[in-house]
């Protein structure tokens, strides 16, 4: 039987895709800590604002997202941009 690559991507590709990075524990006051190599890897330093974005399934959050506040801004820009570009030359 093969051996599981743990630190493979879910999806089988090196495209952007989930995976996961590590478990973490939530305390009792709510309060989780992201592992240092991870906030390296994402160059998350003291004082970043996160979004936190959840999916829903049924009801129920089966998936919670971190993304810096700046790059939720540049991805609303880009998606937002053209269209506000038409709907203003109308």
């Amino acid at each position: 039987m093969a051996k599981k690559d743990v630190n493979k991507s879910c999806c089988g590709s090196e495209m952007s895709c989930c995976k996961v990075e590590s478990v973490i524990t939530v305390d009792d006051r709510g309060q989780t800590v992201l592992p240092k190599d991870i906030r390296e890897k994402a160059k998350i330093h003291a004082g970043d604002k996160m979004a936190v974005i959840n999916w829903e399934r049924d009801g129920e959050v089966y998936c919670i997202s971190l993304i810096k506040v700046e790059k939720l801004a540049e991805i609303v820009k880009d998606m937002l941009g053209p269209v506000m570009k038409d709907i203003m030359e109308k």
